[in-house]
């Protein structure tokens, strides 16, 4: 029969009312039946699997869980688990708060109806559970912020584990949704030297595909948008940065030939860079 043990540390600095703060971490070998509950906690509390098996109960479901699944308490819910007769599970856990919790396990894709995810072999999340207890047991000055960081770690797994990328804001598609992420990748990246291929590559669609929904949902191929996103920051530079040259301004933009960034320049705006900064600075020298 395995003899049961008990382990936990709190983080050694204190929560003021932070965004994020993990709360304490901790691991048990439990005892055949070993009971918790039913109870309400005012923080989430993740636990892991590690070895054995138990039941985890909420107010509208229960749970048979082992070894690689891990389940999410969520604040002010009355939840009820207990250890396995024959083969009782050995966990980790951590608990965390802040204003910023819900959102982070909502981003990971955890609901009231859907507190367990599955795993299975392989996980890393028992490492990281048995990093973030050892840090706080060590009282380092990085303590909190290695704990932030492995929590961000924690929920990644879990948010893969679960399937779920994101929750969508009511009524967006998912076409609406991966022509945002084109958008944002594009603003993100226009100023390096980055391609729609790659881009495709990133997010793991078909370029074929990308360029149909984004043109649908915009009017524009990703081509085009990405061209005329630079070309409209380089307008900017080209009137608030007067020392930068042009060849400068084209390589700030992402485009390394300047004789092509002039040419589309002219294409977008019946002028050349050099020509749309003179016209500015004479207009400004006016006013």
């Amino acid at each position: 029969m395995k003899q049961e043990t008990y382990s936990a540390a709190a983080n050694p600095d204190l929560f003021e009312a932070e965004d994020l703060h993990v709360l304490f971490a901790g691991e048990s070998q439990t005892l055949p039946d070993h009971r918790l509950g039913p109870k309400v906690y005012d923080y989430y509390l993740l636990h892991f699997v590690e070895q054995g098996k138990g039941m985890f109960r909420t107010e509208s479901a229960s749970y048979e869980l082992s070894e690689g699944d891990g389940f999410l308490i969520l604040p002010d819910q009355l939840v009820y688990y207990a250890s396995d007769l024959a083969e009782p599970w050995r966990y980790r856990w951590i608990a965390f708060t802040g204003a910023k919790a819900a959102e982070l396990v909502n981003r990971a894709g955890f609901t009231p109806e859907q507190p367990v995810f599955r795993h299975g072999d392989g996980s890393s999340i028992p490492t990281m559970l048995s990093s973030v207890l050892q840090t706080f047991k060590s009282k380092k000055n990085s303590s909190h912020l290695l704990s932030l960081g492995l929590l961000h770690q924690i929920m990644a797994e879990a948010q893969e584990t679960l399937g779920i990328a994101s929750a969508l804001p009511s009524g967006e598609s998912g076409v609406q949704r991966i022509v945002k992420q084109m958008i944002h990748y594009m603003a993100s990246q226009y100023a390096h030297p980055v391609s729609i291929e790659q881009m495709c590559a990133s997010m793991g669609y078909n370029r074929a595909y990308l360029s149909r929904i984004f043109k649908k949902e915009t009017g524009f191929t990703p081509v085009t948008y990405l061209l005329k996103l630079r070309i409209d920051k380089s307008r900017q530079l080209l009137r608030e940065r007067p020392e930068l040259s042009i060849e400068q301004i084209a390589a700030s933009v992402g485009l390394t030939d300047p004789l092509y960034f002039s040419r589309q320049f002219r294409r977008f705006h019946h002028e050349s860079p050099s020509e749309y900064r003179r016209a500015v600075t004479r207009t400004l020298s006016v006013e």
